[in-house]
């Protein structure tokens, strides 16, 4: 039978799709949606490295079994037969891969799509030049070698160019050049290196974004002789409507803070409340992915430029970041997370000081009092290695939720706008919907509980009046506390004797 094809699906008709980082969280998506909506292709090729002494065929087997991938088992189940999975690793030379699984990739791969990466913003400076910028190079050279490439989409960060008040989809030279900070990473000793990053750092708050800054320059030097094009997310959140609203499957980002606050382990967080949240839903940004090759290979004339699309929500749709806090606040109310640690009530603020005050009083002396308690009972202390984790996650975080930037993502919305109405209905990048903001963040909230935390929508009812109990606790608890610390900082300084 022959079914009809969108003009999307028709580029996607017969090619061959080769993805690093398919295990991601974006990784992931992107497939689930390449074999749902663009059911005509030929092959999706994915790399993966053994795991926790799980193969790589057993990490495919587990994926499938994700959510996200039940509507294709109950209407597409031949398209996961479509997959094709390697050894492989973007730290090793032509991506691990040699002998007839290098000569399948290089021989039949139309379209690349490298999502590898490593995202640990407070990670050391030689495992993000080995992964993000080492393991780019490495990407484009195996790319090289493809006889048939159409495109090859690099994903960046809307954020590698932080030094800019305003963000324009271009690339941004550096001072910095990335073949010398691949040679410098090899030679130099990881002391060394660990000592100096801080200087090479600069005006880059991590590792993360200044490695993927480089990587663009790299790729952008690619442009001539191949086919390569550049996306920049933002923060990628929970999905919007697909393959599941509110799907998510890490910690990073707003889901991170979302459970942290929503479980009371996280009291005091630095916010500018004025400034937007730059977030987009992964839907949004994968649906985004899939249409760059075909918009790319359908201009009549190759642009001068290599092509940046900044994949960014619609200003129209940002909200700032007080808006998010309290209907945060007020979602959370009416879905709680089951068996939380305090009250979710964290403070927000931009003062340093009086966010150090609290982390003293609300972070680090619980966490010292319970590990006590454990040890009492004879039990394994936790809480100070959770604390330590959590101030250095928030540490690495605040350069983002203090500073604000402007996006023009022109090139992203033009995907959009250019797709006829039947693309639309399928790749929906709409910034017009008409559910709301908040509409979408009661998805996140219950994603969050349902498929990172495992609750059950049947445990509402007891989280509710748990959050009531610890509404008063909190109240209660706080008085003393504060009483107790002014009551002895008023009899040390004497003032107390006056009365």
């Amino acid at each position: 039978m022959t079914v009809d094809l969108s003009p999307v699906q028709e580029y996607y008709k017969d090619k061959t799709i080769f993805i690093t980082g398919a295990s991601g969280f974006m990784g992931k998506v992107l497939l689930e949606k390449l074999l749902y909506s663009c059911h005509s292709l030929k092959e999706v090729i994915i790399i993966c490295r053994p795991k926790r002494g799980k193969a790589p065929e057993t990490r495919l087997e587990e994926m499938f079994k994700l959510p996200i991938f039940q509507r294709i088992k109950d209407e597409r189940p031949e398209m996961l037969k479509r997959v094709t999975i390697y050894q492989g690793d973007v730290t090793f030379d032509q991506l691990g891969l040699s002998g007839e699984s290098l000569k399948h990739v290089t021989e039949n791969t139309n379209i690349v799509f490298h999502m590898a990466a490593t995202l640990k913003l407070e990670g050391n400076l030689r495992d993000a030049i080995d992964m993000n910028l080492l393991g780019t190079r490495r990407a484009l050279n195996v790319a090289k070698e493809m006889k048939q490439l159409e495109a090859f989409i690099h994903l960046s960060t809307a954020f590698c160019n932080c030094d800019q008040d305003v963000m324009y989809e271009k690339v941004y030279e550096f001072p910095h050049k990335p073949e010398d900070l691949m040679r410098l990473a090899e030679w130099m000793d990881v002391k060394t290196l660990d000592a100096i990053t801080p200087d090479l750092l600069k005006p880059h708050p991590n590792t993360y974004t200044y490695s993927k800054r480089l990587a663009e320059l790299l790729v952008r030097d690619h442009y001539e002789s191949m086919p390569v094009i550049i996306a920049r997310p933002s923060i990628v959140s929970p999905a919007a409507y697909e393959p599941l609203p509110g799907w998510v499957d890490n910690l990073n980002g707003p889901t991170g803070l979302m459970i942290g606050c929503g479980k009371g382990v996280i009291r005091s967080v630095l916010v500018n409340q004025q400034n937007k949240a730059e977030v987009i839903p992964v839907d949004y940004a994968i649906n985004g992915l899939i249409v760059i090759p075909y918009e790319f290979n359908k201009q009549a004339k190759r642009p001068t430029n290599v092509p940046v699309y900044n994949i960014t929500n619609a200003d129209h749709r940002k909200m700032t970041m007080g808006t998010v806090v309290e209907m945060s606040k007020r979602i959370n109310k009416q879905f709680p997370f089951n068996a939380g640690l305090w009250y979710p009530d964290p403070c927000v603020t931009t003062n340093q000081l009086y966010h150090n005050f609290n982390v003293a009083l609300f972070h680090w002396l619980p966490a010292y009092f319970l590990d006590f308690l454990m040890l009492i009972l004879g039990q394994k202390r936790f809480m100070l290695r959770v604390q330590e984790k959590i101030s250095t996650g928030l540490g690495v975080l605040q350069f983002f939720t203090l500073n604000a930037w402007c996006f023009r993502s022109d090139n992203y919305a033009s995907l959009w706008n250019k797709l006829n109405e039947e693309d639309k209905a399928i790749f929906n990048m709409n910034m017009n919907t008409e559910n709301t903001e908040e509409e979408y963040m009661i998805e996140c909230a219950k994603g969050a509980r349902k498929f990172i935390l495992k609750e059950k929508e049947e445990d509402l009812p007891t989280a509710r009046v748990h959050m009531k109990i610890q509404r008063v606790v909190d109240v209660v608890c706080k008085t003393v506390i504060v009483g107790l610390f002014f009551y002895y900082l008023l009899k040390w300084t004497g003032v107390l004797a006056i009365f």
